[in-house]
């Protein structure tokens, strides 16, 4: 298997798992009264919007 392959094959997975993982993150502090992942648009599954320049 080329090294491209591979590196698909692993990353298109983990960017799911993260997304998810961390939108439910955002959905569970919300339903605690924090709504800041709510506020800043975090509680989807675009990966984009889970993405921060500084790196958190």
């Amino acid at each position: 298997m080329s090294d491209i392959q591979t590196l698909l094959i692993w990353t298109i997975p983990v960017l799911f798992a993260i997304t998810v993982h961390e939108t439910a993150h955002g959905w569970t502090a919300s339903q605690f009264g924090d709504h800041t992942a709510r506020m800043m648009g975090r509680l989807t599954l675009n990966p984009i919007k889970h993405i921060d320049p500084v790196g958190t």
